[in-house]
């Protein structure tokens, strides 16, 4: 595993205790080329394949709220009845297909300048992401 001492210490600034499981999560959440969208539904299915046992709900919850605190991933609302997460912490923008459930990302130079009518008092607009859904034809 080369990154073991980060995962170790991701896992401890989130406040989690570094178990083998645990750092199973973070292997298949960071230890890869490309960024990942998952539920948690489709992540126990991978880490049950790559352990050969499965993990509790509660240590896989447990695990991804607390990186998710911490800025290390970040929850997709889509208005389904899944939350979806992603490995790709920056501000960027997301295809969601309604027929596969893929998460397909892009990026702001794919979208021309958004322009916003309304502002909300004493608020700041933080970031844009615009989600698109599509569905196979």
């Amino acid at each position: 595993m080369k990154n073991y001492s980060n995962f170790v210490e991701k896992l401890r600034s989130a406040g989690l205790r570094p178990t083998k499981q645990r750092l199973k999560i973070c292997e298949v959440l960071f230890d890869r080329k490309e960024t990942f969208h998952f539920n948690v539904e489709d992540l126990k299915k991978i880490l049950k394949k790559k352990l050969e046992t499965s993990i509790s709900v509660a240590t896989v919850y447990n695990t991804i709220n607390a990186f998710k605190s911490k800025g290390y991933i970040k929850e997709i609302s889509l208005n389904t009845d899944k939350t979806y997460f992603d490995t790709n912490v920056t501000s960027h923008h997301h295809f969601y297909n309604v027929t596969t459930g893929e998460l397909i990302d892009f990026h702001d130079k794919d979208v021309e300048e958004i322009k916003l009518k309304k502002n909300l008092p004493g608020k700041k607009i933080k970031s844009i992401e615009v989600l698109v859904k599509i569905a196979n034809k």
